[in-house]
């Protein structure tokens, strides 16, 4: 790797960690339930800042090459920022299976994030480096994603028990859990033994869920681009925005009924595009990011005009998640739904 590159892949990551620890050890200091207000606004600052990354690849690069790579970031972008929106359903369940007070889900989340930056550097890596060497892997991974695609269309949602959790299995027999909560503690000492908490398994399942999630995502990113930086950084980018979009839409997922056949439809879209990128038929970016964005939007117009019948419009677990601030923002029909079921 070259100095310039280094020093790219230095600089960013340096970036990354100070928002991280910024965002942890000053605006997080004191564990509170995030409000739909500061998670909008939060929401706006990443996707504002993943857009100004983008114009600075337009900017530095040249007019040619900065324009194709500034296209794939953000259909890269765009693609795994949809797919996060499918991982909120999975941290809803498992917050609401273990739970987990809202004040201290942030944090949960936050570690959650660590974590799997660092996991998907690695798939990445290892993605694109098969690749190179292999060339017949790209047929692999676009087989897997049209075929992850059809099956997410036509598969109905199985209930998840979080507690069935292989790897929750493993570490309770190699580490004591208390029976209660802690604070917003991972481990605590009792008795000068060290034990973990409820929410330190918290955490693994989130993180084990992820990784799960990522055997989707990788490939599909890969399909966009073959640059390992344009990879990583926007996965990076829609990683970083999780958080801040589980609560902004954690009480409205519902809503979205359709998304599911959306982000079905672009798991196969971008598997075909990487079946045929040897032929003489190889799909150009910019047409790849339109039909990308047009799939998300006719998905939410879509899942506006026709809602779910009346006893389907809202999860359980959602409804139990909204506070007086989430229910303000809802539709008109929607608060008189859930006032008259209370």
């Amino acid at each position: 790797m070259s100095n310039p590159n280094l020093w790219k892949w230095i600089l960013f990551n340096a970036f990354v960690l100070a928002l991280l620890l910024f965002d942890l050890g000053v605006l997080r200091r004191k564990s509170h339930d995030v409000k739909l207000k500061e998670a909008l606004a939060w929401s706006a600052f990443w996707i504002g800042l993943a857009l100004i990354f983008c114009g600075g690849i337009w900017y530095y690069d040249d007019r040619i090459n900065g324009t194709h790579r500034a296209l794939e970031f953000l259909t890269g972008y765009l693609v795994e920022y949809s797919l996060s929106v499918d991982n909120i359903f999975v941290f809803i369940l498992i917050f609401t299976y273990f739970r987990v007070l809202p004040e201290h889900r942030h944090k949960v989340l936050f570690w959650g994030i660590m974590g799997a930056l660092i996991m998907r550097a690695i798939m990445i890596y290892a993605g694109v480096a098969l690749i190179h060497r292999f060339e017949w892997i790209v047929y692999v991974f676009g087989a897997f994603l049209l075929f992850t695609g059809i099956k997410m269309a036509f598969h109905k949602d199985d209930n998840i028990d979080p507690g069935d959790n292989p790897v929750v299995k493993i570490f309770k027999k190699m580490m004591p859990v208390t029976p209660d909560y802690h604070g917003n503690n991972f481990f605590i000492v009792q008795e000068g033994k060290r034990y973990a908490t409820p929410l330190f398994i918290v955490l693994l399942v989130i993180e084990t869920s992820d990784l799960i999630f990522a055997v989707d995502s990788i490939p599909a990113i890969i399909g966009i681009s073959r640059d390992p930086f344009i990879v990583y950084t926007s996965n990076v980018f829609a990683i970083l925005g999780l958080r801040s979009l589980y609560f902004a839409l954690a009480g409205v997922m519902d809503l979205f009924h359709y998304l599911k056949y959306a982000l079905a439809f672009i798991l196969s879209f971008v598997g075909v595009k990487m079946l045929i990128s040897h032929t003489a038929y190889k799909i150009p970016i910019g047409i790849s990011l339109a039909v990308i964005a047009g799939a998300l939007a006719l998905s939410i117009i879509a899942s506006l005009k026709y809602p779910l019948a009346d006893e389907d419009t809202l999860t359980d677990e959602a409804e139990e998640m909204m506070d007086d601030t989430v229910q303000e923002e809802l539709p008109e029909e929607v608060r008189r739904q859930i006032s008259s079921e209370d």
